[in-house]
């Protein structure tokens, strides 16, 4: 047996108070009697009274407070099996990782408020397989579609702007690499959510967005940053280091710019969603609305052991026990006060 709320035990000690004050009221009450009567004249004033039937009533009061707090710890007990089927839908994170996504038009940067929303994003669905991908000149998959969605708030502490072999920034690579998760099969059930800034310097985002279209996944897209944008640094270095802004074939200061368009096609293309993103508070709620709409996958049944609810047992011999001492008053007959 186990008790599923043990810390409700404590008011077991409430039991016997409440018989200790039943039995006050009832004292105070005869001895008010005694007051102004004597005990001859009991049988006319309190016709019936018997204090082995008061007794059973304060019993049977003190009874009914302690099983009703037995009935709060929910006890359990006897083990029963149920067959339960998982569903859910193949969520596949796709996070820019250029060095444009350290920029810090949005604080501290725009990496970070990605990290943080896909974060938010994946605690709302529980229950939901998930996938990290990591997107610049190439896509490297940090986590395969897993049910554990902890997976990836570790993995997003690791990852760096500029961290992969291959410089620069192309999603075409990286979606392909993420539809590739999904493997083989048909359905509603899948969906990329991709945080970035836009900037693509691959051609392939109409050509990848018809592959996407034509598979039946859904994309999902957030763009990360402000159209006013601003200069970034080459490489992420310690703060006490100084660093000049990242400059142009011709020497001009790059100013990284929040690009919707490519985002959008991608959303467009496959029925997704776009979001903007400006801080770590903009809302995911369209987001988590669109995935949670969207049809489920079985992903297999499993079959667990449990302990069966017993609180059912206690609580109807509180409802007895109270019945009792509702039903069963100090006078025999009818109550002369």
């Amino acid at each position: 047996m186990e008790l599923a709320r043990p810390e409700w035990m404590w008011f077991l000690l409430l039991a016997p108070a409440v018989g200790g004050l039943a039995a006050l009221a009832w004292r105070r009450r005869l001895r008010a009697i005694a007051v102004w009567s004597s005990r001859g004249l009991w049988g006319r004033l309190v016709p019936g009274f018997d204090v082995a039937r008061l007794r059973f009533s304060v019993v049977a009061l003190v009874a009914a407070a302690l099983f009703t707090v037995l009935a709060l710890t929910q006890p359990r007990w006897g083990q029963s099996e149920q067959h339960i089927e998982r569903q859910g839908i193949d969520i596949v994170f796709v996070l820019d990782t250029s060095l444009s996504m350290a920029t810090q038009d949005l604080q501290p940067s725009r990496l970070w408020v990605a990290q943080t929303l896909i974060r938010q994003l994946a605690q709302r669905l529980p229950g939901h397989r998930v996938a990290l991908v990591q997107a610049e000149g190439d896509g490297v998959v940090m986590a395969p579609l897993t049910a554990d969605a902890a997976i990836l708030d570790l993995l997003l502490d690791a990852v760096q702007p500029g961290s992969l072999p291959t410089p620069g920034t192309e999603l075409a690579p990286a979606l392909r690499r993420a539809a590739e998760l999904f493997g083989e099969g048909e359905g509603t059930h899948r969906a990329m959510v991709v945080f970035s800034d836009g900037e693509d310097h691959g051609k392939g985002t109409q050509e990848i967005a018809d592959e996407l279209s034509e598979a039946g996944i859904l994309v999902h897209t957030v763009g990360v940053g402000t159209l006013e944008g601003m200069p970034f640094f080459p490489a992420p270095l310690p703060e006490e280091t100084e660093q000049e802004y990242h400059r142009d074939e011709g020497g001009n200061v790059v100013v990284s710019r929040l690009i919707e368009a490519n985002l959008e096609l991608l959303a467009r293309a496959t029925g997704g969603v776009y979001l903007r993103a400006t801080s770590a508070g903009t809302s995911v709620e369209p987001l988590f609305d669109a995935i949670e709409s969207m049809e489920r996958r079985g992903y297999g049944a499993e079959t667990i052991e449990r302990l069966e609810e017993r609180f059912q047992w206690p609580l109807g011999l509180a409802i007895l026990a109270l019945a009792l001492h509702l039903g069963r008053s100090p006078f025999s007959g009818r109550e002369g006060l």
